[in-house]
């Protein structure tokens, strides 16, 4: 007697009849491999909606400001930068703009009661009315410095500085105790990412930090814009053209690297949870192999009993390896759903855009076929090899 093929729709549907018998047991198979898939969705999704945002940022800030900072002097101790530096600097040609300030020995606390070692981490600097130009700062609240606040007790908070003082809104009637006399708060920054020094920082204006608290004019941080294809021709001079009898005594560097530096590590940390991913899968996969050889065991009176009807061993087989492989395939589909879920719900807590790239849903979905096909090889082999009469003469 001619044997009939199966049709497709006939083994998947004898496939899922395993899963629809044993549901719980199903579910609970299902979990390993979406719990592995969901980890590794999650931590590729996250990783690379914290990439977006680094780009975002590098594009509205900027690739091409560079700092010039005193390094350590040849006798030791701080080396200081000329009084001409900045000036000096915006000689370069390829440069557009320079700002710059300098620390002044002064602290900053709410009010005068505040004992004077409570500094807070907070520092005093002198600023150039061009800096949020140079640097690209925004102001949050209120005004930045002009020719007018400049030279008279105004002064501009940070955002972590703002915060630590417990000021809020700026305005002539709101002051701070600095540098032994009040100051009018006229303006709140918001974070800076690429000058975080800015954020603990009170920054007055240059005139009134030499004329009434003692500032000796030397700048100790220069920023400088330049045109973007001559940044790395810019880096090379500045320290000459900054400080040009010691050089050595001047360090340059590029804040934009350190967001690069930065996302780097947290990209490593990712490969190691990527890891971590990938091992869950695999005893995802292991509980679905363990759950397809239970199956086998339990079900070979009904083996048997296909067999004897005229059911072959390639129908048998592919019986259980179809049952395998919906088994990871709803764990995987489950698995990127959650995946998806958690990675838009840090995102938007972050205020990241929300990025799951589309290699990442796909590897994914492919990685729980493979795990399904490979879990369930063994046992659909080993539920075809078994005889008619054996298979029913074991119930």
């Amino acid at each position: 007697m001619r044997r009939r093929r199966m049709r497709p729709t006939d083994v998947l549907r004898t496939g899922a009849g395993g899963l629809r018998v044993r549901p719980v047991r199903g579910v609970l198979s299902a979990l390993g491999v979406a719990i592995g898939i969901a980890a590794m969705i999650s931590v590729v999704g996250i990783s690379a909606s914290s990439r977006a945002d680094l780009d975002r940022q590098l594009d509205a800030l900027g690739t091409n400001l560079l700092t010039v900072a005193p390094g350590q002097a040849l006798g030791g101790g701080d080396a200081r930068l000329p009084g001409e530096a900045a000036r000096m600097i915006g000689r370069i040609p390829p440069v557009t703009s320079v700002a710059a300030v300098g620390r002044v020995d002064a602290g900053v606390y709410r009010n005068d009661l505040v004992p004077e070692p409570e500094t807070g981490g907070l520092g005093v600097y002198a600023a150039r009315l061009g800096l949020p130009q140079t640097v690209g700062l925004t102001v949050a609240e209120g005004a930045w410095l002009n020719e007018a606040t400049g030279a008279y007790p105004a002064v501009v908070l940070g955002s972590d500085a703002a915060r630590r003082l417990g000021v809020h809104e700026p305005g002539p009637g709101t002051r701070v105790w600095l540098g032994g006399g009040w100051f009018a708060v006229t303006g709140i920054l918001a974070p800076t990412p690429l000058a975080p020094e800015l954020d603990t920082a009170a920054l007055v204006g240059w005139p009134v930090a030499e004329q009434e608290l003692g500032f000796d004019g030397h700048a100790t941080t220069v920023y400088t814009r330049s045109e973007e294809s001559a940044v790395g021709a810019v880096r090379e001079v500045l320290a000459a053209t900054a400080n040009p009898e010691a050089p050595n005594e001047v360090d340059v560097s590029r804040p934009s690297d350190a967001l690069a530096a930065r996302e780097a590590a947290d990209e490593t940390l990712g490969g190691l949870l990527l890891g971590l991913g990938a091992v869950a899968l695999l005893v995802g996969g292991v509980g679905v192999a363990n759950t397809m050889v239970i199956s086998v065991l339990e079900r070979r009176s009904e083996i048997g009993l296909r067999r004897s009807l005229g059911a072959t061993k390639g129908q048998i087989r592919d019986q259980f390896l179809i049952e395998s492989l919906l088994l990871s395939c709803l764990g995987g589909g489950a698995g990127v759903l959650v995946g998806i879920a958690v990675t838009g719900g840090y995102a938007a807590l972050r205020g990241w855009p929300a990025l799951v790239p589309a290699w990442a849903t796909g590897g994914a979905l492919a990685a729980a076929l493979g795990i399904g096909a490979l879990a369930g090889l063994y046992p659909a082999l080993r539920a075809a090899r078994l005889a008619p009469t054996a298979a029913l003469t074991a119930v």
